[in-house]
Protein backbone atom coordinates (compact mmCIF):
# COMPACT_ATOMS: atom_id res chain seq x y z
CA UNK A 1 0.00 0.00 0.00
CA UNK A 2 1.80 3.23 -0.92
CA UNK A 3 1.05 6.07 0.98
CA UNK A 4 -0.39 9.26 -0.48
CA UNK A 5 -0.95 12.42 1.05
CA UNK A 6 -4.43 13.33 1.71
CA UNK A 7 -4.69 16.63 -0.95
CA UNK A 8 -6.79 19.58 -1.11
CA UNK A 9 -7.68 18.38 -4.44
CA UNK A 10 -8.41 14.90 -3.35
CA UNK A 11 -11.03 16.52 -0.52
CA UNK A 12 -12.60 18.23 -3.11
CA UNK A 13 -13.15 15.41 -5.04
CA UNK A 14 -14.63 13.65 -2.24
CA UNK A 15 -16.77 16.90 -1.45
CA UNK A 16 -17.92 17.00 -5.03
CA UNK A 17 -19.05 13.34 -4.98
CA UNK A 18 -21.04 13.35 -1.72
CA UNK A 19 -23.15 16.92 -2.69
CA UNK A 20 -23.38 15.15 -6.01
CA UNK A 21 -24.87 12.25 -4.92
CA UNK A 22 -27.43 13.96 -2.20
CA UNK A 23 -28.17 16.90 -4.88
CA UNK A 24 -29.15 14.15 -7.40
CA UNK A 25 -30.92 11.85 -5.22
CA UNK A 26 -33.03 15.27 -3.80
CA UNK A 27 -33.89 16.55 -7.02
CA UNK A 28 -35.32 13.01 -8.13
CA UNK A 29 -37.24 12.52 -5.55
CA UNK A 30 -38.74 15.91 -5.58
CA UNK A 31 -39.50 15.19 -9.49
CA UNK A 32 -41.41 12.01 -8.70
CA UNK A 33 -43.24 13.68 -5.55
CA UNK A 34 -44.37 16.74 -7.90
CA UNK A 35 -45.57 14.14 -10.87
CA UNK A 36 -47.45 12.04 -8.69
CA UNK A 37 -49.07 14.75 -6.72
CA UNK A 38 -52.83 14.33 -7.26
CA UNK A 39 -53.57 17.90 -6.92
CA UNK A 40 -55.93 20.36 -4.52
CA UNK A 41 -59.43 19.44 -2.92
CA UNK A 42 -61.04 23.22 -4.07
CA UNK A 43 -59.53 25.71 -5.89
CA UNK A 44 -60.18 27.99 -3.55
CA UNK A 45 -60.03 26.98 0.37
CA UNK A 46 -61.57 30.55 2.03
CA UNK A 47 -64.62 30.31 -0.41
CA UNK A 48 -65.32 26.33 0.01
CA UNK A 49 -65.38 27.19 3.77
CA UNK A 50 -68.22 29.84 3.11
CA UNK A 51 -69.98 27.48 1.92
CA UNK A 52 -69.29 24.27 4.28
CA UNK A 53 -71.18 24.91 7.38
CA UNK A 54 -74.41 25.12 5.35
CA UNK A 55 -73.29 22.28 3.22
CA UNK A 56 -72.78 19.61 6.12
CA UNK A 57 -75.81 20.93 8.14
CA UNK A 58 -77.89 19.77 4.42
CA UNK A 59 -76.17 17.04 4.48
CA UNK A 60 -76.62 15.91 8.49
CA UNK A 61 -80.22 16.79 7.44
CA UNK A 62 -80.70 14.00 5.13
CA UNK A 63 -79.63 11.11 7.86
CA UNK A 64 -78.24 9.08 5.40
CA UNK A 65 -75.53 6.87 6.28
CA UNK A 66 -73.40 4.87 3.89
CA UNK A 67 -71.85 1.20 3.70
CA UNK A 68 -68.67 0.72 1.36
CA UNK A 69 -67.94 -3.05 0.37
CA UNK A 70 -66.08 -5.03 -1.64
CA UNK A 71 -66.44 -8.48 -2.70
CA UNK A 72 -66.04 -10.92 -5.54
CA UNK A 73 -64.53 -7.84 -7.70
CA UNK A 74 -67.17 -5.53 -6.97
CA UNK A 75 -68.13 -2.53 -5.43
CA UNK A 76 -71.18 -2.04 -3.54
CA UNK A 77 -72.67 1.28 -1.97
CA UNK A 78 -75.54 0.80 0.18
CA UNK A 79 -77.20 4.08 1.50
CA UNK A 80 -79.64 3.70 4.65
CA UNK A 81 -81.45 6.70 6.19
CA UNK A 82 -82.31 7.07 9.93
CA UNK A 83 -84.37 4.61 10.41
CA UNK A 84 -81.89 2.04 8.64
CA UNK A 85 -84.60 1.81 5.28
CA UNK A 86 -82.85 1.96 2.11
CA UNK A 87 -81.78 4.87 0.46
CA UNK A 88 -81.80 5.15 -3.69
CA UNK A 89 -80.07 8.66 -4.43
CA UNK A 90 -81.39 10.74 -7.69
CA UNK A 91 -77.83 10.73 -8.57
CA UNK A 92 -74.34 9.41 -8.03
CA UNK A 93 -71.48 9.98 -8.66
CA UNK A 94 -67.76 8.29 -7.50
CA UNK A 95 -64.33 7.94 -8.21
CA UNK A 96 -62.72 5.23 -7.25
CA UNK A 97 -58.58 5.55 -7.02
CA UNK A 98 -55.56 5.81 -4.91
CA UNK A 99 -55.05 8.42 -2.33
CA UNK A 100 -51.66 9.33 -3.17
CA UNK A 101 -52.03 9.56 -6.98
CA UNK A 102 -54.71 10.00 -10.11
CA UNK A 103 -53.73 7.91 -12.53
CA UNK A 104 -55.41 4.94 -11.76
CA UNK A 105 -58.46 6.72 -10.73
CA UNK A 106 -62.01 4.88 -12.34
CA UNK A 107 -65.13 5.90 -12.66
CA UNK A 108 -67.41 2.81 -11.94
CA UNK A 109 -70.61 2.15 -13.81
CA UNK A 110 -73.20 1.74 -11.19
CA UNK A 111 -76.64 -0.94 -11.45
CA UNK A 112 -79.22 -0.47 -8.68
CA UNK A 113 -79.94 -3.58 -7.10
CA UNK A 114 -81.34 -5.01 -4.02
CA UNK A 115 -80.76 -1.78 -2.35
CA UNK A 116 -77.34 -1.84 -3.46
CA UNK A 117 -75.57 0.40 -5.96
CA UNK A 118 -73.44 -2.55 -7.48
CA UNK A 119 -70.75 -2.08 -10.47
CA UNK A 120 -67.96 -4.26 -11.49
CA UNK A 121 -64.52 -3.37 -10.52
CA UNK A 122 -61.13 -4.92 -10.53
CA UNK A 123 -59.23 -3.74 -7.72
CA UNK A 124 -55.34 -4.49 -6.90
CA UNK A 125 -54.68 -4.93 -3.26
CA UNK A 126 -53.69 -2.26 -1.02
CA UNK A 127 -55.55 1.09 -0.22
CA UNK A 128 -58.32 2.61 -2.18
CA UNK A 129 -60.15 5.85 -2.12
CA UNK A 130 -64.32 6.17 -2.43
CA UNK A 131 -64.69 9.83 -3.66
CA UNK A 132 -68.13 9.93 -3.74
CA UNK A 133 -71.25 12.33 -4.38
CA UNK A 134 -74.64 11.34 -4.42
CA UNK A 135 -77.90 13.93 -4.44
CA UNK A 136 -81.20 13.62 -3.08
CA UNK A 137 -84.59 14.20 -4.74
CA UNK A 138 -84.52 17.87 -4.20
CA UNK A 139 -80.90 18.30 -5.21
CA UNK A 140 -79.36 18.00 -1.58
CA UNK A 141 -76.01 16.52 -1.64
CA UNK A 142 -74.58 14.13 0.46
CA UNK A 143 -70.59 13.91 -0.20
CA UNK A 144 -68.04 11.50 1.58
CA UNK A 145 -64.66 9.98 0.95
CA UNK A 146 -63.92 6.32 2.03
CA UNK A 147 -61.06 4.63 2.32
CA UNK A 148 -61.23 0.66 1.54
CA UNK A 149 -58.87 -1.86 1.98
CA UNK A 150 -57.75 -4.27 -0.33
CA UNK A 151 -56.07 -7.40 1.00
CA UNK A 152 -53.75 -9.31 -1.26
Amino acid sequence: MTDTPFTGRKFLMIMIAFFGVVITVNLVLATQAVRTFPGTEVDNSYVASQNFDRERAAQIGLGWMLNVEYADGNLHLRFRDASGNPVRPARLEAIVGRATERKSDVTPEFRYADGAFVAPLGLGPGIWEVRLKAYSEDGTLFRQTRELLIRG
